[in-house]
């Protein structure tokens, strides 16, 4: 799909699906495929663990990176289907790849996660922490303990624990990019309790990478502004999915697809003197009206 055919907010229709929603559920479904990159063997002979692998930005990134010859294990948590056509993607390319049903919310699973893909591969080299979640919710009163917890713990928690698993494995040169959001800098009124977990993670970035500087490792975030992933019509309102979204200058959503060339970058020696960064990619999103 090349960028003049990529689908404007008017083409997006009102919907809703079951959380936690299948990306070849969504109408219409995002592009994440890669179609439209070029490879350049930019992570030849490394091993990669993203969270969250299974769909929307993570199955890109899985996939981008494979295509530059990396050898990819992804963590889900419940979407068998889209697990097993990220895997088979990923695989299209001639590179391995190892599915890993996990909740990044236990620190154990974490840390079993990280065991399997070095038992597997060998080695670690890229972390990305990408898996989220959110839920709308109008008003403060509406946020329950326990969404709050929810979204804490897998936004922010699942980070510190995955960073902590792979730590031991990660050597001068390696990487680790978190996915933060736009929210995460300028807040969003129907999405507190996300935003503030996207704006730690940014925080939580900058000081891992001072921390890690000492050890050649380095880290940083991908913040997106709207992308057509199936976070969308699984926790917003069919209203909000309606023309989807026109907050920015291009007016129209991002496709996965777009933002996995900017974890390449963080992943290889491209970004060899980035860290600490929150590289924004929000298609001119700079407010939140």
């Amino acid at each position: 799909m090349t960028t003049e055919f990529r689908p404007t907010a008017e083409q997006i229709p009102a919907q809703t699906l079951p959380y936690p929603a299948s990306q070849e559920d969504m109408i219409p479904q995002p592009d994440s495929d890669l179609s439209n990159y070029s490879p350049a063997g930019k992570l030849h002979g490394k091993v990669a663990l993203i969270t969250g692998g299974d769909s929307g930005i993570g199955r890109a990134v899985a996939i981008a990176y494979a295509m530059e010859g990396a050898n990819v294990a992804i963590v889900y948590n419940e979407n068998d289907k889209d697990a097993n056509i990220a895997k088979a993607l990923v695989e299209e390319t001639g590179q391995h790849c190892l599915t890993i049903k996990a909740d990044v919310r236990d620190s154990e699973e974490c840390k079993q996660a990280v065991t399997q893909t070095v038992e597997r591969f060998g080695q670690l080299n890229i972390l990305v922490n990408n898996a989220g979640y959110q839920k709308v919710q109008f008003e403060i009163e509406e946020i329950s303990d326990e969404q709050f917890r929810r979204t804490m713990e897998t936004n922010m928690f699942g980070y510190f624990y995955m960073l902590k698993a792979a730590l031991p494995h990660l050597k001068a040169g390696d990487t680790v990019i978190n996915t933060s959001s736009i929210l995460g800098l300028i807040g969003k009124e129907f999405l507190v309790d996300y935003s503030a977990s996207k704006g730690a993670i940014n925080a939580f970035t900058k000081a891992t990478a001072q921390n890690l500087a000492k050890r050649k490792i380095r880290v940083n975030a991908v913040a997106p502004g709207p992308v057509w992933t199936p976070g969308i019509p699984g926790t917003m309102t069919a209203e909000q999915v309606d023309n989807f979204d026109k907050d920015n200058a291009m007016e129209r959503a991002a496709q996965p697809e777009e933002l996995a060339p900017t974890y390449v970058y963080f992943a290889s020696e491209d970004s060899s003197f980035v860290t600490g960064a929150i590289l924004e990619v929000t298609g001119g999103q700079v407010s939140s009206t």
